[in-house]
């Protein structure tokens, strides 16, 4: 189990990036967060087996229909042990 924070820079703010990522997340069973940044960046958390989150990683590159992503930051992170979920944050 390992848990990454993902930083997204692009065209991904106002065009479904958050909803997108949700989807990806729920879809590979991850837990954990999205949530924009003052600085139009995107910031994820998602957490589950190291496999997974390289598949999530290609997808958050390859981005929604309506995003430009120009980069991704990856930054490892401590788990959180009782998380079940994968929410967007306001």
């Amino acid at each position: 189990m390992k848990r990454y924070q993902f930083i997204v820079k692009g065209r991904v703010q106002g065009v479904g990036f958050r909803a997108f990522t949700q989807q990806k997340a729920a879809q590979l069973g991850l837990t954990g967060y999205v949530m924009n940044q003052m600085d139009n960046s995107v910031e994820i958390q998602a957490q589950g087996e190291e496999s997974t989150l390289t598949k999530f990683q290609s997808a958050l590159q390859n981005g929604s229909p309506f995003s430009a992503v120009d980069e991704v930051q990856v930054h490892e992170k401590q788990i959180h042990e009782h998380e079940r979920s994968f929410s967007i944050r306001y």
